[in-house]
Parts: C-alpha cells; sequence; structure tokens
C-alpha cells in the first residue's frame, strides 16, 4: 500500500510538470490579419505601431532616464500620453516659452496629457525613471522653440 501512495504521488508531480512544460511552451494564438497585439514580453521601447513619420496613427513608448529632459518645443499633430510609471514632470502653454524647470509641474504614473498641435511645452524625468505612452497621427514635425537655443537632452 505504502508502494502505491509513492508511485501514485510520483505520477501526479511528473505529470504536473510535464502539464506547465507544455502549457508554458505553447504557441501564442494566431493573431487575425489586420490586428495588432503585443504581449507584455514582446513590448520594447521605441515605436510599438506605425511610424511617426508617415501617415496613420503611431504608438510609441518611451523612457526617459532620471535626469533626461527636453527644452520648449511643439509638434505640428496632437499626441496623447499617458504616464505608465514615475512622475513625469511637464510645463504647458504660453509659459513653456521659456525653459525654467522651477514652472513645471508633476504628472503621476497612470496621469493623461492632451498636447494640441503647436501648444508649446516641455518636459522631464527628475529622481527617477519615467515610461510614458504617445500616441498620434503621423506625419508629425517636431519643432524648437527659438528663446531656448540649447539642445533637448532626452528622446523626441
Amino acid at each position: 500500500m505504502m508502494f502505491s501512495s509513492q508511485v501514485r504521488w510520483t505520477a501526479c508531480l511528473a505529470g504536473a510538470v510535464l502539464l506547465s512544460i507544455s502549457a508554458s511552451g505553447q504557441d501564442r494564438p494566431a493573431v487575425p490579419e489586420g490586428f495588432v497585439r503585443l504581449d507584455a514580453d514582446q513590448i520594447k521601447f521605441g515605436t510599438l505601431y506605425g511610424d511617426a513619420r508617415k501617415p496613420g496613427m503611431y504608438v510609441q513608448r518611451i523612457r526617459w532616464a532620471p535626469g533626461q529632459g527636453s527644452k520648449p518645443h511643439f509638434h505640428d499633430q496632437d499626441r496623447y500620453i499617458t504616464v505608465l510609471k514615475g512622475t513625469w514632470w511637464v510645463a504647458l502653454g504660453p509659459d513653456a516659452d521659456v525653459y525654467s524647470p522651477d514652472k513645471m509641474t508633476p504628472v503621476k504614473a497612470g496621469s493623461f496629457i492632451f498636447e494640441p498641435a503647436n501648444g508649446h511645452h516641455y518636459d522631464q524625468a527628475r529622481d527617477e525613471e519615467v515610461v510614458v505612452e504617445i500616441v498620434g497621427l503621423g506625419p508629425v514635425k517636431t519643432t524648437q522653440i527659438a528663446a531656448s537655443s540649447e539642445s533637448s537632452t532626452g528622446p523626441k
């Protein structure tokens, strides 16, 4: 009786291991034509979908290292931004024509910003890494504001 109990437990354990191995190795189901699906382990930083230089929608996932930021600029297309990680610091509107870090306000993870076409702004990650997702229509052109002759210290 002791032998059959051990055999049963060993068989159950082996079965569980084999099931977990086969389940973890299963291919993802095919995505129908015209659809796009990126699972979390497939997402890298940069452009996730589309191309900001070409007509159509694009989605970008941008990582800002602590201390990275931009100087006053604007884009010729609307942009929709979600802060995914960290606290992003921004200056928006006419006050953003001149770079002044003390005028920036914090935008925490989970927050959303709409930047209208030609809306002046600048942004920065301060003490922590920040990840934002930007959605817009291309082609999009970024223009640095002349009052700020300094170059950007982060992604555009």
